[in-house]
């Protein structure tokens, strides 16, 4: 009998299953509203749900599309996708206490886009996914945070603690990933990433960067060196371990 990671299913039509709302519009015609306002915390909420929900999304289209992969990889992005569907639970609770639901506001679909093109190739969509476009979340979470607690918002900065926590695990599972695939095929990890990134037009990352963040979700030192390069700082400097494993 087969077992799970060798079955192949043929892809349905319209995945995933989305709500008639959110309207997805181009990202350019997204408002930005200043968060010292209710209602400008509120779109910050259901923009931070709309990632958690194609998130889910996400972590489960790897799980039923990509064949032949050892079972701890289904194991693993099972488990993320139950984490970022409590993520969202999260967001849509506090969003019910501004007096929204998920599907007030518009979104656009910039997240999935990349699942898209990465459909044929799990190493593609390991590099460009969890490490490529959840990563931005490190980095985006700290500056959020602060401005929330700035506007008196702690309920809302304590799930964007939970969140963080959780999403380090979660960039560390598609480096994880992305390093057995690359040590699998004979292939260097960081010439691959950048020809990969070249390859599917990934999105060119800006600073600034949560290098404690990145490095504890699996990103080696040359990685991060390349980061701080690309944002014209210093290369950060690594923990006493890391430099003596240097």
């Amino acid at each position: 009998m087969a077992c799970a990671a060798d079955l192949e299913f043929d892809e349905p039509a319209g995945l995933p299953g989305r709500p008639a709302r959110p309207e997805l519009v181009d990202p350019r015609h997204l408002k930005r509203r200043s968060m010292q306002s209710p209602q400008g915390r509120a779109v910050l909420l259901h923009a931070l749900a709309h990632i958690e929900f194609n998130a889910i999304n996400l972590a489960l289209d790897a799980v039923w599309r990509f064949a032949g992969m050892p079972a701890a990889f289904y194991t693993d992005w099972l488990k993320v996708a139950a984490e970022e569907a409590y993520h969202f639970s999260l967001l849509a609770a506090r969003l019910a206490e501004y007096g929204h639901v998920y599907g007030d506001f518009p979104a656009h679909d910039g997240l999935w886009d990349m699942c898209e093109r990465t459909r044929g190739d799990v190493l593609a969509r390991m590099a460009l996914v969890p490490r490529t476009l959840e990563a931005r979340g490190l980095d985006a979470s700290p500056p959020i945070r602060a401005r929330l607690l700035q506007a008196g918002d702690q309920a809302s900065a304590a799930i964007l603690d939970v969140i963080l926590r959780d999403e380090i695990g979660h960039v560390l599972i598609g480096n994880r990933w992305f390093r057995h695939l690359c040590d699998g095929s004979g292939r260097d990890p960081h010439e691959t990433y950048t020809r990969l990134a070249d390859q599917y037009h990934a999105p060119k990352l800006r600073g600034p960067f949560n290098f404690e963040a990145r490095r504890d979700a699996g990103f080696d030192e040359a990685e991060l060196a390349e980061l701080a390069a690309l944002a014209g700082l210093d290369a950060p400097e690594a923990p006493p371990s890391a430099a003596a494993a240097g």
